[in-house]
C-alpha cells in the first residue's frame, strides 16, 4: 500500500494556477451575465409588444444614479485629498487671493497715501458745493437742452455724503517724458445721494448710494513751465472703464419717460464717451495754451491681435440638467480702451479655430491692457467661459499672437508694408492697415446761415472708406465753430483711398458744406503734414475749415565753455574747435556759419519756418566742430511743445554727452497778425533787428488759397488744356496739382509764405498746360492786401496773357 499523502504533497503547488483560471471563468460567466441582463429588457419589451420609451426611461434612470453615485465619490476623494494636503491648498489660496488686496500691497511700486486721504476728507463738502452747483448751473442745462422729454428736468438733491472718495493707492512714472508728471490714482468711491426731478411726468429718481466704483485713474501734469503754477495743464482719464455699481431709487417712474433709458450701463458709457481712452479730459491752468494737442497726442503706436485658436474649453452645453456632458459654442470678446472687438461663434467644439485679426491703437505705454474674455453662444444667454488666461473655469487655454507696430514719419516704407499686408490672410472684413491718418478739427468760418438768416449749429462727420467719425462737440449758434478735436483712422493703401468731410448743422439734415482731400497728397507734403485752409464746397463763397498754423523763429545768439576737438600730438596738445549749428525741424534743415577756433562763438542768426501745432515734433540742434576729415557732433534737442506753451523762451540751453558747453537760444512762436496798425509796429521792430547773417526777420505770413479758374484758352490744337498754377513770390515758388482737361479748373490748394516787407513785395501766378504752354498770369501787389479789410483779398482776378473771359478765384 502506498501512503495516501504521498501523492498529495506535490499536488499541492498545482493548485495556485488552478484559482486564476477560475476566477478568469466567473469573470466572463458575470460580464456574460450583464450582457443578457442588458439585452433583457429589449427582448422583452419586444416579446410583450411595450413602447421602447419604457426601456429608455429605464436607461435613464439607471444613467442618473450612475452620475449621482459618481458625483458623491469624486467628492469624497476631493476631501479626502484636501485633508492630505491640506498646507499646500491653504497656500495656494493666499497666493491667489492676493489679486484682491490692495495695490499698494500687491505692487510694492504702488504707495499708500493716507495722508492725500486725509486732505480729501477734510475738502470733502467743499469739493460737494463745487459739484452741486455744476450740475445745476452747468449740466441741468445741458441735459434739459438735449432733449423735449427733459425740458423740466432738475436736481433736488445733491450730496456727496460723509464719505470722500478714497485713494487706495498711488504709482508715479518717473521713467518716462521728463518734461511731465504722470500718476496713477487707484479709486474707491463712498456714499452718494443725488436726486433729479422732472415735473413734466410727474416723476422723481435718483441715485441713493454708489455701491461700488473703483477703476485706475491716470493723471498728467503738462507742460511743466518755469512760471506759477508750474504746470500748465491737468489731463487725466481711465486706462479701462471704472466699475460701477448703483442703488437707484425711483426707477420705474423713471423709466417710464419717452425716449428715455437709464442704467449702470448707460451711465459707463457716457464716462466712458469722456474719460476713458482714448477720450481724456484736459483742464488748462495757464492762458494760450494748446489743449487740443494734449487732449489728442499722437498714439504711441499699434498693436496687431491674432486671435488663433483655443482648447480644452469648458462644456457648457449639457443635457438633462448636467447629467449628460455636451460642448460649448465658444466666441470671443476683446477689449482695449474704448475698443472692442467680438470673433465669429464656432458651433459644438471645445477646441475652436478663429484665425481672426483686429487692430488696436495704442495711446499709452505703460498702462494700456488686452482683456480677452471667452463666451459659450446660446439662445438665451451666453455663459462666460473665462478670462485671457481663462480663470475661474476648470480648463482652457488661448493662443495669440501679437504684434507691435511702430509710426513712421515718412512714407519711404509705404510700399513694402501694403505687399507685406496683401501677404497676409484673415477672416476679418478688415485687410491690415499701412498707416494711421490722424485729423485735427480746428476751426471753420463764414459757413452758410440756415433759413431765415440764422446762425447754424455746426458738426462734423469725417469719413474715410466705411468708417464715419463725428466731432465731440456741437457748436451751437455761430457760423465760426471751433472744435479743437481730434480723429484716428485706420489706413489700408493711402494711396487709393481718400477723406470725406462733411460739415451739417446739428439736425444733421441741413448742409453746410463739404470736402474731399485724396490722401496721395499727404505722402508728397513734409513730414506727412498737411497744414491749411480748405475751401468748403456746396457752401459759402467765403466759408472754409483750417488747422492751425504758427511761424518759429530761432535766433541762434552764441555759446560758452565748448569742448576742445582739434588736438595734436595723440592728443598731448590741446586745441580749439571751430564750431557751427545745424538745426532740424518739420523736414528743414538750416545751417549756421563756422568760427574759427573759439570755444566762446557769437553767431547771432536767425532762423524762421512755418510749423504745424501738430504734437510730438522735435527741435534738433547740432553742433559741430568743423574738420577735414570728419565733423565732431556736440548736440541737444527741444520739443517744439514747449515753445509753443511758453510763446517766447530766452535761456541757455545745456549740451548733451559732454563734459561743458552750453548754448543761448531765443525762440518765439509768433501769433497771428490781421489788423494793419499792429503789421506796421512789426515792421518798424523788424527794420532795427541786426543779424550776422543778414537775413531780416519777417514781419508776417502770407497764405495764398488757390480755388478755381474760368475762360481758360484752349491749346493751339483745339484741345482743352491740362491746367496747372505756379506761385512765386520772391523767388520762392511752389506748384498745384495739374488738372484733368478742362478750361474751367478747380485745384482748391494753399500755400504759405514768409514776407519780410509786404509792402515792397509783389505774388505772381503763372497759369500753364502741364508747366509747358502759357495759359496767362496774374501779378499781386502785397500792399494791395493790406488795403483790403481783415488784410484779406478774396475775389476773382483778370489774367495777363489769356482770353478777355479768363480769371482765377484767389484768396491771400
Amino acid at each position: 500500500m502506498r501512503d495516501s499523502r504521498g501523492p498529495a504533497a506535490p499536488a499541492a503547488p498545482a493548485a495556485s494556477p488552478g484559482r486564476p483560471a477560475a476566477e478568469r471563468a466567473v469573470s466572463a460567466l458575470w460580464a456574460f451575465g450583464r450582457s443578457v441582463a442588458a439585452v433583457l429588457p429589449v427582448y422583452l419589451a419586444g416579446y410583450y409588444g411595450l413602447s421602447i420609451s419604457l426601456v429608455l426611461f429605464g436607461l435613464m434612470l439607471y444613467t442618473g444614479w450612475r452620475h449621482s453615485r459618481l458625483e458623491k465619490e469624486k467628492k469624497l476623494k476631493s476631501a479626502m485629498y484636501l485633508l492630505e494636503n491640506e498646507k499646500e491648498f491653504t497656500t495656494e489660496t493666499v497666493f491667489r487671493a492676493k489679486r484682491d488686496l490692495p495695490h499698494w500691497v500687491n505692487f510694492p511700486e504702488v504707495e499708500k497715501v493716507e495722508w492725500l486721504n486725509k486732505i480729501l476728507q477734510q475738502a470733502w463738502p467743499f469739493v460737494g458745493q463745487y459739484l452741486e452747483k455744476l450740475l445745476v448751473e452747468t449740466i441741468a442745462p445741458a441735459i434739459r437742452a438735449s432733449s423735449i422729454h427733459l425740458q423740466t428736468l432738475s436736481f433736488t438733491k445733491v450730496n456727496l455724503g460723509e464719505k470722500a472718495v478714497k485713494l487706495v493707492g498711488v504709482k508715479a512714472h518717473t521713467e518716462q517724458d521728463k518734461r511731465q508728471v504722470m500718476l496713477d490714482l487707484y479709486l474707491y468711491a463712498g456714499d452718494v445721494e443725488i436726486n433729479v426731478e422732472i415735473k413734466k411726468y410727474f416723476c422723481k429718481a435718483g441715485v441713493k448710494g454708489v455701491q461700488q466704483l473703483h477703476g485706475k485713474l491716470r493723471v498728467i501734469l503738462e507742460p511743466l513751465i518755469g512760471d506759477v503754477p508750474l504746470v500748465g495743464a491737468i489731463t487725466m482719464f481711465f486706462i479701462r472703464r471704472p466699475k460701477l455699481d448703483i442703488n437707484w431709487t425711483g426707477l420705474t417712474n423713471l423709466l417710464d419717460i419717452p425716449g428715455l433709458a437709464i442704467s449702470d450701463t448707460m451711465i459707463m458709457d457716457a464716462i466712458a464717451s469722456h474719460l476713458v481712452l482714448p477720450n481724456r479730459l484736459t483742464i488748462p491752468l495757464v492762458a494760450d495754451l494748446l489743449v487740443a494737442q494734449l487732449r489728442s497726442p499722437l498714439p504711441r503706436g499699434v498693436v496687431r491681435i491674432h486671435l488663433l485658436e483655443a482648447e480644452n474649453l469648458t462644456a457648457k452645453d449639457t443635457v438633462i440638467k448636467g447629467l449628460i456632458d455636451g460642448k460649448s459654442d465658444p466666441y470671443a470678446v476683446l477689449r482695449v480702451g474704448t475698443q472692442i472687438f467680438t470673433s465669429h461663434h464656432v458651433d459644438s467644439n471645445l477646441n475652436p479655430q478663429w484665425r481672426e485679426m483686429y487692430e488696436v491703437i495704442v495711446h499709452e505705454v505703460p498702462g494700456q491692457e488686452l482683456e480677452v474674455e471667452v463666451f459659450d453662444k446660446d439662445p438665451d444667454q451666453d455663459d462666460f467661459l473665462g478670462w485671457f488666461s481663462l480663470r475661474d473655469v476648470p480648463s482652457g487655454s488661448v493662443h495669440l499672437r501679437l504684434e507691435w507696430l511702430s509710426l513712421l514719419s515718412s512714407a519711404d516704407r509705404l510700399s513694402e508694408v501694403i505687399q507685406k499686408n496683401q501677404n497676409l490672410t484673415a477672416k476679418t472684413a478688415d485687410p491690415p492697415s499701412a498707416a494711421i491718418l490722424a485729423v485735427y478739427l480746428d476751426q471753420a468760418y463764414e459757413l452758410p446761415m440756415r433759413k431765415g438768416n440764422k446762425d447754424p449749429s455746426p458738426m462734423v462727420q469725417i469719413s474715410v472708406q466705411d468708417t464715419t467719425k463725428e466731432s465731440r462737440q456741437t457748436c451751437y449758434g455761430t457760423n465760426g465753430p471751433v472744435w479743437e478735436d481730434a480723429f484716428t483712422f485706420f489706413i489700408q493703401d493711402p494711396r487709393k483711398q481718400d477723406i470725406d468731410i462733411q460739415v451739417k448743422d446739428d439736425d444733421r439734415s441741413f448742409s453746410l458744406g463739404s470736402l474731399t482731400i485724396s490722401l496721395s497728397r499727404l505722402l508728397e507734403s513734409p513730414e506727412l503734414t498737411l497744414d491749411q485752409w480748405f475751401q468748403l464746397e456746396n457752401s459759402g463763397s467765403a466759408s472754409r475749415i483750417y488747422i492751425k498754423i504758427g511761424v518759429l523763429r530761432i535766433h541762434l545768439v552764441e555759446a560758452q565753455n565748448l569742448i576742445a576737438k582739434d588736438n595734436f600730438m595723440g592728443g598731448m596738445v590741446k586745441g580749439k574747435s571751430d564750431p557751427y549749428v545745424k538745426v532740424r525741424v518739420a523736414g528743414i534743415t538750416f545751417r549756421s556759419h563756422t568760427i574759427k577756433e573759439n570755444l566762446n562763438p557769437v553767431w547771432n542768426e536767425l532762423f524762421e519756418v512755418i510749423l504745424t501745432q501738430l504734437p510730438g515734433q522735435e527741435i534738433q540742434f547740432e553742433l559741430f566742430d568743423k574738420d577735414l576729415d570728419q565733423d565732431d557732433f556736440l548736440g541737444f534737442k527741444l520739443n517744439l511743445r514747449d515753445i509753443i506753451s511758453a510763446q517766447f523762451i530766452d535761456t541757455w540751453y545745456t549740451l548733451n554727452d559732454v563734459k561743458s558747453g552750453r548754448v543761448h537760444l531765443v525762440l518765439e512762436w509768433l501769433p497771428r497778425v490781421s489788423d494793419l496798425p499792429t503789421l506796421e509796429q512789426v515792421l518798424q521792430y523788424q527794420s532795427q533787428q541786426s543779424y550776422q547773417n543778414k537775413v531780416l526777420p519777417s514781419a508776417a505770413v502770407l497764405f495764398v488759397y488757390v480755388e478755381r479758374a474760368h475762360g481758360l484758352p484752349l491749346k493751339k490744337n483745339g484741345k482743352e488744356p491740362k491746367a496747372g498754377a505756379e506761385i512765386i513770390l520772391k523767388g520762392v515758388s511752389f506748384k498745384t496739382k495739374i488738372c484733368e482737361r478742362s478750361t474751367s479748373p478747380r485745384w482748391d490748394e494753399a500755400f504759405h509764405f514768409l514776407v519780410r516787407d509786404p509792402r515792397d513785395e509783389t505774388l505772381t501766378v503763372k497759369l500753364s498746360h502741364s508747366w509747358g504752354q502759357a495759359l496767362g498770369s496774374l501779378t499781386v501787389p502785397l500792399r494791395e492786401v493790406l488795403a483790403e479789410p481783415d488784410l484779406v483779398l478774396d475775389r476773382w482776378l483778370s489774367l495777363d496773357g489769356a482770353l478777355p473771359e479768363s480769371q482765377i478765384l484767389l484768396r491771400v
